[in-house]
């Protein structure tokens, strides 16, 4: 009799365990750390991703890294014009924003790849701002990945908080034309805010203009000084290289000048580098 019980709670362990790994088959919404939600028909874990199968046939799929799914929901009805509109299955819509998840394997073909340079230079131009400066801040920022995430929730190719996106009129903040546009307006605010002084407007960037009004300068942070400085060096970087290529075009004796005014553009953009490595290092030398 105690052989038999035994073998059943062994039986009934096993039952279990097969049942907890196999797919889900209910109709579920995956709800995204990052704002999305997918809706699928199954899932299955594979690995370090759930697998996400969009069909019921399983023909399309969507691999998710398991830790980036906050929680799972049971997917509300579909729509009666969904149903009648000649497919049993239409594909899931993405929410609450209508990009599509950044997940995801489409085979219809790419949108028209959004030039960086351009909207760089674009919302340079208009805010009155060097290019090169917008650029080093977006690769300090966010290493130059549209749909990048900070662990405070920070977003897009300028990090931009959810409020500080509202404030300046960004309603997605993956939008990398909206997202470079706000944060160069931001930047902007910023350097008039401190008279045009790049360390304390990259710090409050970082750290926000409450703490450096609060330490009356860079506050006293290692992620906030070592922030300033990487800009700054990149930046610095960039003007020293158009310095020595604007000073290796100008016309020898006997040669002819360039008439494009190329060169003396390049001359130009590369005006300010010193000035700015000077404050810089004016600021560490005050703390």
């Amino acid at each position: 009799m105690r052989c038999l019980i035994s073998f059943r709670l062994r039986l009934s362990v096993l039952v279990t365990l097969a049942i907890t790994s196999l797919p889900c088959f209910a109709a579920e919404v995956a709800v995204l750390r990052n704002g999305f939600s997918i809706r699928h028909e199954r899932r299955n874990v594979v690995g370090d991703v759930t697998r996400l199968y969009v069909s019921a046939d399983g023909s399309s799929f969507v691999d998710v890294p398991t830790a980036e799914i906050e929680h799972f929901e049971a997917a509300p009805d579909l729509p009666a014009a969904a149903s009648a509109s000649g497919s049993r299955f239409p594909t899931p819509a993405v929410s609450p924003v209508s990009q599509p998840s950044p997940f995801a394997r489409t085979s219809h073909p790419a949108a028209p790849t959004l030039n960086l340079n351009d909207v760089v230079s674009s919302a340079s131009d208009r805010y009155r701002l060097d290019p090169d400066l917008v650029n080093s801040v977006i690769k300090a920022e966010s290493g130059f990945k549209v749909r990048a995430v900070s662990p405070k929730g920070a977003r897009g190719l300028m990090q931009l908080m959810p409020g500080t996106a509202s404030q300046l009129g960004v309603p997605d903040a993956f939008d990398p034309q909206a997202n470079v546009e706000g944060g160069t307006k931001y930047l902007r605010e910023l350097l008039e805010l401190y008279n045009f002084d790049l360390v304390k407007a990259l710090a409050a960037y970082n750290a926000g203009p409450h703490r450096v009004e609060q330490f009356n300068g860079v506050p006293p942070y290692y992620e906030t000084r070592a922030y300033v400085a990487r800009i700054v060096r990149d930046f610095n970087k960039k003007k020293a290289a158009q310095q020595k290529a604007a000073a290796s075009s100008v016309a020898k004796p006997g040669e002819a000048k360039p008439t494009n005014g190329k060169a003396s553009k390049t001359a130009r953009q590369a005006q300010g580098s010193a000035e700015v490595q000077a404050k810089v290092n004016a600021a560490q030398s005050n703390e």
